[in-house]
């Protein structure tokens, strides 16, 4: 009797969680990788984006979303987590050593999964396994499938898309002068190279929107796309020198588009500053589950998410460029702390040497005596140990007041709540990476042999290097 009684009680647990994980709205995740705001629906003219743009119209846009980091790996270790990745150790960029995640945290898909959520992520296509680039280990595999079509019926899913564009290689734009007109960053210089690759950063991101679009009729043609909330975001900032893989606005601030039928208003545009960390509490919100004391991220998506007064973001060691860099933003002001102020600007780094073309006229116009103003800043041969920008009066953060008496109070405060972000999350920025000297000499292995099949040397002289550029991007 005993035996019936447990097994009637077991028999009702299950049908009781079936039950429920059947009335739970599916959860997809669109991540673009290398993203800015640079989209029609944020106001930026000379790109079509009408998939996004549409996105947008039928829920919350966000205007003021920030990475936790300006790179992949340890800006996804961090959404996936919803914890600061300088708290789980997964602060650097191409990493030798991964290691599990200190207990008690989990990423979410492991808290989904309980809940009786089909976990999938897929290409752009949902044909391929996608980017997951998470700077630690677990035990077993994190996902069910590519796709949501071998769930069970009824069964919500979990989904993570991960479209490649914008990151480079960029697509070829059909006409390079499309930029010739298009607002670009005031601290890059002027030149044909700069406004053809942006002409091309512009057409992948036209791609992108393409490929968003597609995951929309699929939802769509199998009646899931009502049942469904939408997160669509870039992992991190743009991919320019001075961007990506910087703790300024154009390394950090991303789009961020949510979409959920009957429970967001369609249209609405929000102001309050949210960081990537809270789309993982407001995921699992959506899930009908608790947000874990230990996550450092908040539900946005609550009526009564006041947004965050401050936003923290770190750089860390990226490929062969060792560096520690920390920030603290208000809606207002931006303090930067460099931690090797020795250092400048323009170290080199094996991955944006191969990729920013920008970086390459810099240098030749440097060289020239040519450079001057905001652009000139990047390539001086050290760099302040603190900046400070106001994003009013400064919002491309090229006129550092730091030393300006008349912001000594600001940058006081700022400066006490980065120390203060520190001490309570344990950053382990502050730790010796293990086995660093063997991920530097990897990370300059690769870049010399993706130089070699360039047909040039790591050390090509800029203005021969400024030539292969300008012939890949069909300058004349």
């Amino acid at each position: 009797m005993q035996l019936l009684r447990t097994f009637a009680l077991v028999l009702v647990c299950t049908l009781a969680s079936a039950a429920s994980a059947s009335e739970r709205p599916n959860i997809v995740w669109i991540i673009a990788d290398d993203l800015s705001p640079e989209l029609g629906c944020y106001g930026y003219q000379g790109v079509q984006t009408p998939n996004i743009d549409r996105l947008a119209d039928q829920g919350h846009r966000y205007d003021a979303a920030f990475a936790t980091s300006p790179v992949c790996s340890s800006s996804r270790s961090a959404f996936i987590t919803g914890v600061y990745q300088t708290a789980t150790g997964t602060h650097h960029h191409r990493t030798e050593v991964k290691r599990p995640l200190p207990s008690p945290v989990v990423p979410i898909l492991s808290l989904l999964k309980d809940a009786g959520y089909y976990l999938c992520n897929g290409n752009n296509t949902l044909t391929r396994p996608g980017k997951t680039d998470y700077n630690f280990t677990s035990t077993g595999k994190l996902f069910d499938g590519i796709d949501w079509s071998k769930r069970t019926q009824g069964q919500p899913f979990f989904a993570q898309v991960q479209i490649h564009e914008p990151h480079r290689t960029f697509v070829h734009a059909k006409d390079i002068r499309r930029a010739d007109d298009a607002q670009i960053p005031s601290y890059y210089p002027e030149h044909p190279v700069i406004r053809a690759d942006w002409a091309n950063y512009l057409a992948s991101i036209e791609t992108l929107d393409q490929h968003v679009g597609a995951v929309l009729r699929r939802l769509e043609a199998e009646g899931e796309l009502d049942n469904t909330v939408i997160f669509f975001f870039g992992d991190h900032g743009r991919p320019h020198y001075r961007d990506k893989q910087w703790l300024y606005d154009g390394g950090l601030r991303v789009p961020l588009i949510v979409r959920w039928p009957g429970h967001l208003r369609p249209g609405v545009v929000k102001q309050e500053m949210v960081s990537l960390i809270d789309v993982s509490a407001a995921t699992l919100a959506a899930a009908g589950l608790d947000v874990p004391q230990w996550m450092d991220g908040q539900n946005f998506l609550s009526d009564d998410f006041p947004g965050r007064k401050l936003i923290f973001a770190a750089r860390d060691r990226c490929g062969d460029a060792v560096d520690r860099i920390r920030c603290v933003r208000s809606e207002s002001f931006k303090y930067i702390r460099n931690d090797f102020p020795e250092l400048p600007y323009s170290q080199r780094s094996g991955y944006k040497e191969l990729q920013y073309p920008g970086m390459t006229v810099a240098r030749v116009l440097k060289q020239q005596g040519k450079l001057t103003g905001p652009p000139a800043t990047f390539w001086e041969a050290s760099r302040p140990a603190e900046e400070l920008y106001d994003l009013n009066a400064d919002p491309e953060e090229t006129n550092n007041i730091a030393g300006d008496p008349k912001y000594k109070k600001v940058l006081t405060s700022l400066r006490n709540d980065l120390d203060q972000w520190i001490t309570d999350t344990n950053d382990q920025g502050y730790q010796p990476e293990p086995k660093q000297q063997e991920t530097l000499e990897a990370s300059r292995n690769w870049s010399g042999k993706a130089f070699q099949r360039r047909g040039l040397s790591p050390d090509v002289k800029p203005e021969v290097y400024l030539q292969w550029w300008e012939q890949q991007l069909g300058i004349k």
